[in-house]
This record gives structure tokens, C-alpha cells and sequence, in this order.
């Protein structure tokens, strides 16, 4: 419980009032006869009360994590798993990426079975009877499925880390029913918050402390269990104060007056006013002792964006009973309480009242799906945004007074005011500005009013129906949840989940102890292990490029060798940096130099396999662990040594092994222009992309190059009609074959039947932007917009 501050730093809990909860759950548990099922009733009893009590004030999102470490420590004691296969399954180190061997493994599941010891002759196995693992890999449920031949036999662990490798997105539900099978179902079902038990438990020394999420309003249950209980504003016994704006006096007022009568004081937002927080926290220390036994305190604040941004004093969190609120999740509940804003007589405010109601409603999907679309990812949005209630609600007045102003509905305003205006005031990216126009332009049309229009697949618009007619429309006509509801390929979820997954190990590990990392087993201390890797990279370290003799070797600096130059003498600060860092660090491990903060942080980053920030500064954007890191360096390394022999372009260019992709893609711009006095202002970049791979190419074109390394995300490209086409299921970044790059002047650019795809250079997207490539398409670009659909040169 006292390693969750790791996570978030709202997360800390009192020895005090993990005592109470220790001694209450004594006296509930069941008693026994016998003197051993006593002790098991009583620890039972212990671990479920601590777990309810600290559950209830974690986000969803960390809760697996909670159960899934107390899990695996209270197994590692009882000796039911061995420490090496839980350090395996949580670190699960890929090094290298291997072509699959069998069709439905991707590259990344083929590599990450290649590499495990314990689990030799699993390759063959898959090769042997593919048609048995193909079924259990594409099956709904994995993790419920028993295991092909002889891998059935294997411990709950062991068929964990299979599953890992296989079907990485099933990680969640696979822990979720291990802790079942473990633990017991009671620790897996959701449980309601009960404000009324909670009441119980708190005290003129325990405030409930709120921890709130945008579109929700906890504090409406506290009036309700007031107004049963007594305690209302009317009778004077209970004061409602939303800091900021001068408030804190009032709040201190409000304070000593509930001590002394014994009334209930509500503090809104106390994020609001970090400077009064450390008064606040005096005063609840003062009337914890000698006030009324009625009086009650109710706190709320929203999570600091980031660890360095929390304030909340750590005596407050200590000694409340925190409580999580969280939006509902999902189209259907969303869709609901978007229409919770409104009511009857919203409805029939307008005098036109089919175009408005239509438009309301179209508004509700819309709002639903720009809101619920962030958990996808970089796939849903390229940056995050605080879309909320109010942007719907304005929306609807602005609809309202437009449509009374207005004899016919015009669309583009509309679509204008709530794209660019009033959602568009919260988005900073040009793609995302886009996606957002679209959504409105597939939404919002007149075909609405034909009743001919699909907010999603199987999912029409409603008719005119009265307010409770709209919910009874939702309830009995929505699709089921999937991707597809927003527009993106069902592809997007798996990619969401084993993201979600991949998350949850990195911070298990995080949280493992220090000592308990490594094991007894393997007979390596923390240091020793750093100390391994630290050799290791240092030996595959190639030398720095000599840029005195590569400069002697060009003739001619067209722009394609100076940006060999440039590759060359990023790669060199780099390869120095990596060099310098690690001789230090292994200065400090002999202890012939004082251990630094930037060593500690080091020293970390290699025992948890991730690339340490001093690398990261100098190097270019990627989202690999240590060791693959390391490899597609060696990699990027080999590519420019090549290039550096001879200084002629290459048949074939690795666009991906750049760290300035945009200078070469300029740099085919700028010779071409020179070739045919053209002005450089007046050319873009247009693409084909040929049937062929790296290998098929002896020299590079007369003309622009060919580049390699790309992958499509969102869709796929289709060899045989040369165009854009939809995914398969599972495949989520195909490769795409070679593809031709040159220079024409802009007014020769075919604008007809393409999508405007972006490239960037891993899948967190956003800043990672390159370039725009013009594909060709058959479906209208909306659909790839929605989709989500782009180009990477990592993945």
C-alpha cells in the first residue's frame, strides 16, 4: 500500500489509518475451532479490509496494478512461484525483431518466443501444428482456452508469460482471472462506493477526501446523506464552500463554527489554493481533537497533471478516506449522459424543432465520441484535450439561437462554430483539427433530416421523439461497444489494450523491491547486473565516424551528402555521450567517483531495461526498451557506414535510420530543382509505391529515391490494386513495400481520389510529425481520417 505513491503521488495512506482498518477486520473475521483455520479466517479477513479500503480511492486504471503486486508478493512467500519467472514475465526484454515464421504471429510475438529459455521447442511446436495454435491465438478469449499439446500442463506463470508473447492485448483479463483463481472472486467484482458505510468509518479526525475527474460531481451524494441525516444548508448545518477567489477565510470561518456546533463543512477544489493548503491542513490537525463529535469535513481536488505538479499536503491525504469518482466509460453510457444535460423542455425550446432536435442529438454522438476516443491513444488524438460537458452544452445555445435567427439551416456555420470554435478552442494539432471537421462533416448534413444518415454502422439517426423516447432509442438501438463506433478499425483496440498491458508491467517493476529484482537465484546483486549490461553496450559501441576523412571523399556536396554530414555528427554527439555516460557510471560502481544524481538515474534505467533521459535528449524519438534500443542504433550505424564509403545514394534508402528524416525527404526536393531550375517554392513530394522490397533494388532511380521502413497503421496497403484498403484483423502495422520519392511542381499534384496521409516517426505521433504522403484511395478520405490512419517509420 505504501509503494502506490510510486504511481501517483495522491496516493498515500497513514500508518494510523491502516491500524484501524487492521483492527476492525479482527474483530469481523470468522472465528474457528480449530487454531489454523482461525489464523487463515483472520488473514483473510485482514487482506480483504485493506484491499477494500485502499481500492475505493484508486483510479480505475491502477487497480489491477494494486491486486496484481499484492498478488504476486503474497505468492512469492508462500513459495507458489518462482522469483526468476516473475521477473521474466514482468521485464520480458525483446532484443532483436524476427520474421515470423507462421502467418497470424506478428514479427513481435515471433521474436519475443525466440527468445525465452524456459520455453524451448516452442517455435517448433507452433511450426509443427500451426493450425491448432492458429486457433488459440485468434480465439475470442485465450486466456480461458486451454493450451495446445503439452504446454497445458504448464503453471498459471508459465502459460502467463506464453500468453504474453502470443496475445499480449489479453494481459489484463488474463491477471484479472488469475487473481480470481488465487485470491477469490470478491477481489475482482466492482464494488459500489457506499457514501452511508463511508459515513461510518469517518470522524471529526478523518475527512472524506474526493479525488475528482472531469464530468463528475461526488458532492451531490454528501447532500443527500445530509439531507437524511439532518445536516442542511436550510438549518444552517452545513456549509458548501468552492475555493479560489478569496474563499479561504470563509472556509476558515466555516471551520471553527462546525467544530464548535458540530455541523458539516464541503471544501471544493482545494487544488485551487496551493498557498492556503498548509493552513488547511493546521486547522483540520487543531479540530481533530476536543470538536463536536458531529462535525465532518468533505474535501475535494482534482489529481495534479503530473508528479512534479502535486501539492496537496501529505498530513491531509494521510489521514482521509480517499474516494475516486470517475466518468462512466463507453458509447452508450456517454451517449446517456450527454442527454442527462438536457431535458423535455430543452427539447422543445426552438420553434423548429425537427432540425433542432436532430442537430442536438448528432451533437451528443459527436461530444461522445471526440471525449471517449482519448483512450485509444495517439490512434484517437495526437495530444490530449479536456473536452467537456460545457462545450456540449454551449453548442446547443449557439445551435438554438442560429436556427432561430436563420430561415434555412446553414451547415458549414454550424459545423464551423463547434469545430473550429467551440471544441476546436481546446486543439493545438493540425491533424487533430481535422479529425474533428470530419466527424462534423459526417454527422451534421441535411441527409440527417431524411433520416437517412449513420451516425455509425448500423446505427441511424434517430427520428423526432420526445426526451424519453431519445434514451429508450439508445438503450434498444446502439451497436455493441467497439472501435468501429468511432470510426476506427476494430485494430484500435488491441492496440489500446496492449498498451494498457505493457504499462502495467513497466510499473509493476517499477514497484518490485530493489533487492527482490534480481534474486537470490541468479547470485547477482542490483550493481552487478548494471554492471553487465553496462560491459555489454560499451563492447558493441562502434567508433565515432571520422568526419576529417569522410569530408575528403566528396567531390561534389550535392544536398544528399550534406545530409550524410549532418547524420554523421548527430550520430557522433550521441555514440560520445553514450561512451562518457557509461565509463562514469562505472567509475561510480568501483567507487572511484561520487555517485551523481544523473548516475542514480542511469544506474536505474539499466536495471529496468528502458534508455536512460541523457540519451534520450541527444537521440531521436523512439519507444524501444534498452536493449532493442541498442540494436537499432548498431543498425542506423551500419546504414550510414555504408553510405560514408562511397558517398553515393544508396539503392535503397532506410528513411527510419535517420534523425532528421525531413532534411533527406528536402533534400530529394532540392536536388531536383537544381537539376531543372525549377523554384523550390513552387514543388511538393509525390509517392508511389511500387510492388517491390529493399532487396530487388542494384542502384537508386535516375531521379528522387526509393525509400524503405515504413509501416501503415490504421489500414493496410494493398500490393495487387495499389491502393489504400482495410485492415486485417490483428495485423496492426503492416509493412509497406518500397516506396518512390520525387519531385514535381505543385500545380502537376493529382488532388483527386488520395488521402492525405501523415508520416511520423513512432506511434506516439503528435510532435513525431514528418511529412504528408499522398496515397491513392477508391473509399472518400473520411473514412482514413476517422480511422485514424498514418504512416510510421517505427514500430
Amino acid at each position: 500500500v505504501n509503494d502506490l505513491d510510486k504511481i501517483n503521488p495522491i496516493y498515500q495512506f497513514s500508518l494510523k489509518a491502516f491500524n484501524t482498518v487492521f483492527h476492525k477486520a479482527i474483530v469481523w473475521a470468522e472465528s474457528s475451532e480449530d487454531l489454523q483455520g482461525h489464523i487463515t479466517n483472520l488473514i483473510e479477513a485482514v487482506t480483504y479490509s485493506v484491499f477494500l479500503y485502499t481500492n475505493q480511492g484508486l483510479f480505475e486504471k491502477d487497480k489491477l496494478t494494486f491486486l496484481a503486486q499484492t498478488m504476486f508478493q503474497i505468492l512469492l512467500r508462500s513459495k507458489e512461484i518462482e522469483l526468476l519467472e516473475l521477473d521474466f514475465l514482468l521485464r520480458f526484454t525483446v532484443e532483436h525483431t524476427h520474421k515470423s515464421s507462421v502467418d497470424f504471429l506478428t514479427p513481435q510475438s515471433w521474436s519475443a518466443i525466440a527468445l525465452m529459455d524456459e520455453f524451448r521447442g516452442l517455435d517448433r511446436d507452433i511450426e509443427g501444428s500451426p493450425k491448432r495454435w492458429k486457433k488459440w491465438v485468434d480465439s475470442e478469449c485465450p486466456e480461458k482456452e486451454k493450451f495446445p499439446q503439452e504446454w497445458k500442463n504448464k503453471s498459471y506463470l508459465q502459460k502467463l508469460i506464453i500468453l504474453r508473447a502470443l496475445r499480449p492485448d489479453r494481459m489484463t483479463y488474463a491477471l484479472r482471472n488469475f487473481v480470481e483463481e488465487k485470491l477469490g472472486s470478491k477481489y475482482v467484482e466492482s464494488t459500489r462506493m457506499d457514501l452511508a458505510k463511508l459515513y461510518e468509518d469517518s470522524s471529526p479526525a478523518t475527512p472524506v477526501f474526493f479525488v475528482l475527474s472531469p464530468g463528475v460531481d461526488p458532492l451531490k451524494d454528501v447532500e443527500t446523506l445530509g439531507k437524511k441525516l439532518g445536516f442542511t444548508i436550510d438549518s444552517g448545518k452545513f456549509h458548501n464552500i468552492s475555493l479560489g477567489q478569496g474563499q479561504e477565510m470563509v472556509a476558515e470561518e466555516a471551520l471553527e463554527e462546525a467544530a464548535t456546533h458540530g455541523h458539516w463543512v464541503i471544501l471544493q477544489n482545494v487544488h485551487l489554493v496551493a498557498k492556503w493548503l498548509g493552513t488547511l491542513e493546521k486547522l483540520l490537525e487543531q479540530y481533530s481533537k476536543g470538536s463536536h463529535s458531529d462535525f465532518r469535513v468533505f474535501i475535494s481536488a482534482e489529481p495534479a497533471p503530473t508528479p512534479e505538479e502535486h501539492i496537496i499536503p501529505q498530513g491531509i491525504l494521510e489521514n482521509s478516506i480517499k474516494i475516486t469518482s470517475e466518468p462512466p466509460t463507453g458509447v452508450l453510457a456517454n451517449l446517456h449522459a450527454a442527454l442527462y444535460n438536457f431535458d423535455q423542455d430543452t427539447l422543445e425550446l426552438c420553434s423548429r424543432e425537427t432540425e433542432f432536435k436532430s442537430i442536438l442529438f448528432s451533437l451528443c454522438y459527436f461530444h461522445t465520441c471526440v471525449a471517449e476516443r482519448l483512450k485509444f491513444g495517439p490512434q484517437g488524438w495526437n495530444r490530449r484535450y479536456p473536452f467537456n460537458t460545457g462545450d456540449l452544452t454551449i453548442c446547443v445555445n449557439v445551435l438554438y439561437n442560429y436556427l432561430e435567427a436563420h430561415t434555412k439551416v446553414l451547415w458549414e456555420d454550424l459545423r464551423y462554430l463547434f469545430g473550429e470554435i467551440m471544441y476546436g478552442g481546446h486543439i493545438t494539432d493540425d491533424w487533430d483539427r481535422k479529425l474533428c471537421h470530419m466527424y462534423l462533416e459526417e454527422f451534421m448534413s441535411p441527409a440527417m433530416l431524411e433520416g437517412e444518415l449513420a451516425l455509425a454502422p448500423g446505427f441511424l439517426a434517430p427520428p423526432n421523439l420526445d426526451y424519453a423516447g431519445y434514451h429508450k432509442y439508445i438503450d434498444e438501438m446502439l451497436p455493441a461497444e467497439s472501435p468501429v463506433l468511432y470510426g476506427l478499425h476494430p485494430n484500435a483496440e488491441i492496440e489500446f489494450l496492449t498498451m494498457t498491458s505493457e504499462n502495467l508491467f513497466k510499473t509493476l517493476l517499477e514497484m518490485q523491491p530493489r533487492n527482490l529484482l534480481v534474486g537470490d537465484e541468479s547470485g547477482q546483486s542490483p550493481e552487478e547486473k548494471v554492471k553487465n549490461v553496462l560491459d555489454d553496450i560499451l563492447e558493441k559501441l562502434p567508433e565515432e565516424f571520422n568526419m576529417t576523412e569522410i569530408m575528403q571523399k566528396a567531390a561534389v556536396r550535392n544536398p544528399y551528402v550534406l545530409v550524410c554530414f549532418q547524420e554523421c555528427e548527430r550520430m557522433n554527439l550521441l555514440i560520445r555521450a553514450i561512451r562518457r555516460s557509461l565509463k562514469q557510471l562505472d567509475l561510480g560502481l568501483k567507487g572511484e567517483l561520487t555517485f551523481s544524481p544523473d548516475m542514480e538515474a542511469q544506474q536505474s534505467a539499466l536495471l529496468y531495461d528502458s534508455v536512460p533521459d541523457a540519451w534520450t535528449r541527444l537521440a531521436y524519438p523512439s519507444t524501444y526498451g534498452l536493449a532493442q534500443w541498442i540494436n537499432d542504433l548498431l543498425m542506423r550505424c551500419r546504414e550510414l557506414d555504408t553510405w560514408t564509403q562511397d558517398l553515393v545514394l544508396p539503392a535503397v534508402v532506410w528513411l527510419s535510420g535517420f534523425f532528421n528524416p525531413q532534411s533527406f525527404l528536402t533534400a530529394i526536393m532540392q536536388c531536383t530543382a537544381r537539376k531543372n531550375d525549377w523554384p523550390l517554392d513552387k514543388m511538393c513530394l509525390t509517392v508511389d509505391v511500387t510492388k517491390k522490397i529493399r532487396e530487388d533494388y542494384g542502384h537508386p532511380p535516375r531521379e528522387g529515391a526509393y525509400i524503405c521502413g515504413l509501416y501503415m497503421e490504421g489500414a493496410r496497403w494493398d500490393i495487387q490494386s495499389g491502393l489504400i484498403a482495410e485492415a486485417r484483423l490483428k495485423d496492426l502495422t503492416p509493412a509497406m513495400p518500397v516506396i518512390f520519392v520525387r519531385a514535381i511542381p505543385i500545380d502537376r499534384q493529382e488532388t483527386k481520389h488520395i488521402y492525405e496521409c501523415p508520416v511520423y516517426k513512432t506511434k506516439t505521433r503528435g510532435p513525431t510529425y514528418v511529412w504528408t504522403f499522398n496515397l491513392k484511395s477508391k473509399e472518400k478520405s473520411a473514412k482514413w481520417v476517422l480511422a485514424g490512419v498514418a504512416l510510421l517509420l517505427a514500430v
